[in-house]
């Protein structure tokens, strides 16, 4: 059984013993590109490559902290994980001081999509009652007064691929995706399978964000986040996942 930490996965570095491992938190909602997780630790992805990447040069050993999505801002506040990654200032506009942003890394849009044979453009105001894909305890400014009036209702799914895979079934004629994630699925489909976005939602803004610690080397880690941006590390190693975007 997962422990309340939930699944912990511990690299070494040869030349970290002085300092303790740098503690990421990933939510267990994740899916590929962004992370692969295998019964219950990261094996591959975007964000895998990257936190392996930035712990690297900044010398420290990483551990990974794979968490229900619902226990990663508290696991913070604990003290029980030390950074997150793909974070976006929007989803915690009253975060507290006692925590450091990295600049912003890379973006993302949301998308509302559909099946191939679905209309091309859609007023999500406009759509009749019914239900549209969705990630468990993920929060959708766009659509949020339309599930609050019962226009529209949610159908969670536990991460972004299964929304997709409910959504190419035929459970609804709608969900809610990010890019990479729909580029990821599209790549193992036939072009006339593909599903295709409807409208954008929201374009969203991340970064990384990290407790106010001494024994968190924060402006290590700032300047290799910089470092990586600035040198094309991180777009690379998004297109490695999901080719020239």
């Amino acid at each position: 059984m997962r422990s309340a930490l939930g699944a912990l996965l511990l690299i070494s570095l040869d030349c970290t013993a002085a300092e303790p491992p740098l503690r990421f938190v990933v939510p267990d909602s994740w899916a590929m590109p962004m992370m692969q997780l295998e019964h219950g630790r990261p094996t591959q992805g975007i964000l895998y490559d990257v936190m392996l990447s930035l712990a690297t040069q900044v010398g420290v050993a990483v551990e990974f902290h794979v968490l229900p999505r619902a226990r990663v801002q508290s696991a913070m506040e604990h003290g029980e994980v030390d950074i997150r990654c793909h974070a976006s200032r929007s989803w915690l506009p009253n975060l507290p001081d006692d925590y450091i942003w990295s600049s912003q890394l890379w973006t993302q849009p949301d998308l509302l999509i559909s099946r191939p044979t679905g209309p091309t453009v859609v007023i999500p105001a406009d759509l009749p009652h019914q239900s549209i894909g969705t990630v468990l305890s993920y929060n959708y400014p766009t659509l949020q007064p339309l599930f609050d009036a019962n226009q529209l209702r949610r159908d969670d799914a536990r991460n972004q691929e299964q929304v997709l895979q409910k959504l190419q079934a035929g459970r609804n004629h709608y969900a809610v995706s990010n890019q990479w994630t729909l580029d990821w699925f599209n790549q193992r489909l036939l072009p006339q399978q593909q599903l295709k976005h409807v409208v954008v939602l929201e374009e969203q803004s991340f970064g990384c964000y990290m407790r106010k610690d001494p024994k968190v080397p924060a402006q290590r880690i700032l300047r290799a986040l910089e470092q990586m941006k600035a040198s094309g590390e991180i777009d690379d190693i998004i297109r490695l996942y999901i080719g020239q975007h």
